[in-house]
Formats: C-alpha cells, sequence, structure tokens
C-alpha cells in the first residue's frame, strides 16, 4: 500500500512556483502553464483557451487522465471534484472540459467566474473506488499547489461525498475546505450490507416469479457482466453497459408496476419487504438503483476489497407485515455468505469514517435519497460529535425529489436531487466558512 508522503514525492523536489513564473501568469500563458505541468511530471499535456481568457489544462498525473481550467488572474484559489460510483465497465476517463461540460454542470461555472481554478481527476477503475480517488484526487491536489494553488478545496457527489470525508480525515491539512453531497460519510459497510440484503431477499421473494433478476444467483457474482469485450470504444462501452443496466432494471420496475396495479396484492408485499429489510422506502427508485448496483457491481466490489464484504451467517430476516410463515421461509431460504476478515479490514481502511475532522465540512444529503440512505448523515453526524469536532461540521437535510428513472421513465426519488440553487448555495457556504471563520447558519440552504 503506497503511503501518504509517497503520493506527493514527485513534487517535493520541484522549486516553488514563485521561484519560476507567478501563478497569476501561469493561468494566461498557456505555453508556460503546460511547460510548468511537464516539469512537474505530467504527460500528454496540452493548453487551449478557457472561457474569458482562461486556460485549460488537460493531460495525465501516474497515467490517470486530469482536467483543469484556470480563470484569468489566477490567485491560487481551486477547487477539485470526485465523482461518483461509476457501474463496472463504463470508460474511465473524466471530461476534458469540466467549466462547460464538466458533471457539476452550472455549478462549475459559477466557481469558476468567481476566480477560481475548477477541475477532477480519473480514478483508475470504475466501480467501488474509494482508494484509487483518494489517491489521484490527492496527487492532483499535490500538482495544483505546485502550479500555485494555495487554499484548494474539494467536492464531491455519492461515492464521491465518501472521497471528500477521507480525504480529509487522511490529510486534515491538505485542503481548505470540503462539501460532500449525498454520500456515503459514514460505512461504505453499512451500505453494502444494505444493498446486498435487498438482492438476497429479492432472490428469495421473486423465485419462480416473472419478476426475478437474470443471470447468477449467488449473491457474491454479479448477476451478469456489464464489463464490455476488452477494446471496445469509449461510446460503445457505455451503451454496453446501459443495455446491461437496463436487463437488471427490468424485472424490479415491471414488479413495480404490478404493485401499483394491486396495493394490496402479492408484488406489493414483496417491494415492501424487500425495501424495507434493506432500509429504504417503498419507491420504484429505491427498488431498482440499489438492485442494479448490487448486481452488476458485486465481483468488482469483492475484487477490490480482496474477498468477500458482507457476513449474514446470523443475522436474522423479518420485515413490518411480514406472516410467521413468510420470516421462516425467507430465513431458510436465503443465502448465507461469510465475510473475508481482508475485505472487512479494506472497507474500514477506505472508508470507515471515525468523524475526526479538523476542517470545515459541509454536507447535504436528500431526506429521502433511492440509494444512499440518510442515515448515512445521522451515523456520521454522531461519530464528529462523539469526537468533539461539531466545529467543524454543518449539515444539511435537504427535503426529498422525485424524477422520472433514466431506465423506464417511471417515477422515483432521486438520489443526488439538489437543484442548481442549492448546489450554488451550498458552495457558497463553504467558501464563506473558510474565508471569514464564521459557521454558516441552519437556513443557508433551502
Amino acid at each position: 500500500m503506497i503511503c501518504a508522503a509517497a503520493i506527493g514525492a514527485t513534487f517535493l523536489s520541484v522549486p516553488p512556483i514563485s521561484a519560476r513564473t507567478p501563478a497569476v501568469a501561469l493561468a494566461t500563458d498557456r505555453n508556460a502553464l503546460v511547460a510548468r505541468a511537464q516539469s512537474l511530471g505530467a504527460t500528454n499535456v496540452t493548453g487551449k483557451p478557457a472561457p474569458n481568457g482562461g486556460t485549460t489544462l488537460n493531460g495525465k498525473l501516474g497515467g490517470a487522465q486530469f482536467a483543469l481550467v484556470f480563470p484569468a488572474g489566477w490567485k491560487g484559489d481551486s477547487l477539485l471534484y470526485a465523482h461518483g460510483y461509476s457501474t463496472p465497465g463504463m470508460p474511465i476517463a473524466v471530461e476534458a472540459d469540466p467549466v462547460e461540460k464538466g458533471p457539476g454542470g452550472a455549478l462549475f461555472r459559477a466557481i469558476y467566474d468567481q476566480g477560481f481554478a475548477v477541475g477532477h481527476s480519473a480514478y483508475d477503475k470504475a466501480g467501488l473506488g474509494v482508494e484509487t480517488a483518494v489517491r489521484n484526487t490527492k496527487r492532483l491536489r499535490d500538482f495544483i499547489t505546485a502550479l500555485g494553488g494555495k487554499r484548494v478545496y474539494v467536492l464531491g457527489d455519492s461515492m464521491g461525498g465518501s472521497i471528500v470525508v477521507t480525504l480529509l480525515e487522511l490529510y486534515p491539512r491538505a485542503f481548505a475546505g470540503g462539501l460532500a453531497r449525498c454520500g456515503v460519510v459514514d460505512s461504505w459497510k453499512t451500505l453494502l450490507g444494505q444493498l446486498t440484503d435487498m438482492r438476497l431477499a429479492y432472490t428469495v421473494l421473486t423465485r419462480d416469479t416473472p419478476y426475478a433478476l437474470p443471470g447468477e444467483r449467488d449473491v457474491r457474482l454479479d448477476a451478469i457482466s456489464s464489463v464490455p469485450p476488452a477494446g471496445t470504444p469509449d461510446p460503445q462501452a457505455t451503451a454496453y453497459v446501459w443495455t446491461r443496466m437496463g436487463q437488471v432494471a427490468q424485472p424490479p420496475l415491471a414488479l413495480w408496476t404490478a404493485a401499483q396495479k394491486n396495493p394490496d396484492g402479492s408484488e406489493a408485499r414483496i417491494v415492501r419487504q424487500v425495501t424495507a429489510i434493506g432500509g429504504f422506502d417503498y419507491d420504484a427508485a429505491s427498488l431498482t438503483y440499489p438492485l442494479v448496483t448490487t448486481a452488476l457491481g458485486a465481483s468488482d466490489m469483492a475484487a477490490t476489497a480482496g474477498g468477500w464484504i458482507y457476513d449474514n451467517r446470523q443475522k436474522h430476516y423479518s420485515a413490518s407485515g411480514m406472516t410467521a410463515q413468510e420470516e421462516t421461509m425467507l430465513n431458510a431460504q436465503i443465502q448465507r455468505v461469510r465475510a473475508a476478515p481482508k475485505a472487512t479490514a479494506y472497507l474500514t481502511r477506505w472508508h470507515e469514517a471515525t468523524g475526526r475532522i479538523n476542517t470545515p465540512l459541509i454536507t447535504m444529503h436528500n431526506r429521502i435519497d433511492s440509494l444512499v440512505p440518510y442515515a448515512q448523515e445521522v451515523a456520521f453526524e454522531a461519530k464528529v460529535r462523539a469526537n468533539g469536532r461539531d466545529r467543524f461540521l454543518v449539515a444539511y437535510a435537504v427535503p426529498p425529489t422525485r424524477a422520472p428513472l433514466p431506465i423506464g421513465g417511471i417515477e422515483g426519488y432521486t438520489h443526488c436531487g439538489f437543484s442548481p440553487a442549492q448546489a450554488l448555495a451550498g458552495w457558497n457556504a463553504l467558501r464563506q466558512w473558510v474565508e471569514t471563520k464564521r459557521k454558516p447558519g441552519p437556513d443557508a440552504i433551502q
């Protein structure tokens, strides 16, 4: 395992930027910026115009693609973005123009217009990627610091929220502040256990029905593989993964449709029982998203962690409204699996939050989220409070939102359902907190 000191070692021997070219000049002198980036070890470096006289810098660090956009007159403030979970098989490249086309949408452009450099790094793999994301984002932070960065912030969504918390806990002095949205901020072991329990229960309760998931029933393996053949170009790879997602999503969506036609029927009972066992709401997205995630990601999760990730040998399953006969049947037929100690240790490292933060952190979470339950926020806040670090955390509970699912068009609760105004308010609250040293109030995000 690479130690923290080694991650930034490439940059330690490079003279400070002030010894060469001022940061403000670098942001507008593309040739100097490209040369400086190359001297810091970046490869495949290109520079091109960005809005209002800025510069977009693209290249690779340690083989991982990155993109950074510097505004004209840049004074060193920067924001780095950590993206969320991507289904195994998805391309790992990042958007080359994060200001105009990046995952932050209009938010990145607004932050750029405030005078901040913005950017992100690719991870080394799709799927469960907290470890690689932490390493690559920290490396990009060290890189931008060597280019003249002063206050560097980090923002992440979903798995990216977990990455933000991990970075702040492992590197308490590296970032000026963090914004974790809809994130697995407390525990991957908890979330992956919930997702696994849902698939386990769903497999039993839909057996010999039209609603059974396709393919493999062993919860430790993917139901079907979403990884395209080697060498598949990125656009075709993306289409391949979406096709597999649709195949897995179709049965639970059909079950949900049938449940809505007869709210007192057997299909509705199955939906209620499966979602309750997982700790999710009775909802189409809250049923489908967790099942798709684990049915297409189980093999990667185990391979990444170094063994199977969850142990249910002593667990007794039940759900409100389940008859004694149903409960007995479920517990008799559900697959029992043993966790590998190496895997649970890995998930503790990458990442089980300690709550020991020393950097301003704002979290945002919908009170109902279809993939990462709000309970993650509750547990994380309790850890922060137990460690006496309340002064470093402001947590905002945002009302839930609903939207059509990308597969099937059925409406359900969103995952990371924030409006552009809420997203900008969260960022502005963090920035003002860091700059003024005044903790934002409870109404900063509506």
